[in-house]
């Protein structure tokens, strides 16, 4: 196992082109948070001279100590045998810090099984909601339950109607300040809102973003937005009024989202965390769409 820390970009896009990966992997997110002041550090996984996995880390200093972040990573590409994961975790815990002291922490989809590469989990994984879009339309419509395919028949019949949002920054830049007040309206925190248009930038295509709105008249009533990465795609922000919620807005888009998507090519779509104590109305609405619910194997250091 060797560790290429300086893997180029077209052969990080290609490989995550093919296998499904986390918003927090794809290059373009590391340039996103680069531009915004983080320090983005990446290396290839190679055994036996193939390309096996990638690992995009976060390295922050906090006082004296170096702490770097793989989010979601690494991404293997291929299956690998336990020596070759156990040998690739060894390595990677002293691969992009240098400095001492330091800690380096890993946050893989998979749960690492006990002792491989000397990982000890410290913190459980959140749950999530993955859809597999290679499946048909037919397919997908037929997974979703009862009581949400109601809710997105009704909407249908709806008056509103749906727009798909330019992906010029002037056009979406009233998303991007209403999710900044629903944060401070109800006191959670998030990735900063400047982070789209510095992952737009970096990823220079119109058609890494789909932004679904619902208009009633004149007046916009919801909207959603995806960011897409490699041949997968993450559900980033939403918002709805009064009128959205009541008329099932976000049923819709999401459904047209999965169109869209797929029409792209995207084929695994990450509707992101669920937590069913402080949050078990988004929950619901997440998992009424037949995705399947995953949780992440968790924080090893």
């Amino acid at each position: 196992m060797k560790l290429d820390p300086e893997i180029p970009r077209p052969v990080w896009d290609a490989a995550l082109a093919q296998t499904p990966a986390a918003l927090q992997q794809d290059w373009s997110y590391g340039e996103a948070l680069r531009a915004l002041g983080a320090d983005v550090r990446r290396v290839g996984l190679i055994d036996d001279g193939a390309l096996v996995g990638l690992a995009q880390f976060t390295t922050r200093r906090f006082g004296p100590v170096g702490v770097s972040l793989c989010t979601r990573g690494p991404v293997w590409l291929e299956d690998v045998p336990d020596a070759t994961a156990t040998e690739a975790y060894r390595r990677l815990k002293g691969a992009v810090n240098r400095a001492w002291p330091r800690v380096t922490l890993l946050t893989p989809d998979e749960t690492v099984p006990a002792g491989v590469g000397r990982m000890k989990r410290v913190m459980t994984g959140y749950s999530t909601v993955l859809i597999d879009l290679s499946r048909s339309l037919e397919d997908l419509r037929g997974a979703l339950d009862g009581k949400w395919r109601n809710r997105l028949n009704a909407a249908e019949k709806s008056a509103f109607k749906v727009q798909e949002n330019s992906a010029k920054l002037a056009q979406f830049r009233w998303l991007l300040d209403t999710e900044e007040g629903q944060r401070a309206a109800r006191g959670y925190r998030a990735t900063p809102a400047s982070l789209v248009p510095a992952f737009l930038e970096a990823k220079q295509d119109r058609n890494s973003v789909l932004i679904l709105r619902a208009d009633e008249g004149k007046t916009k009533i919801a909207a959603m937005m995806f960011l897409i990465h490699g041949c997968a795609a993450t559900y980033h922000m939403g918002w709805a009024n009064e009128a959205g919620r009541k008329t099932g807005a976000h049923n819709r888009l999401l459904w047209g989202a999965l169109e869209r998507l797929k029409a792209r090519g995207v084929k695994q779509l990450d509707l992101g965390g669920v937590n069913t104590v402080s949050g078990a109305g988004i929950a619901r609405f997440k998992l009424g769409i037949g995705g399947k619910l995953v949780t992440l194997g968790g924080t090893y250091f």
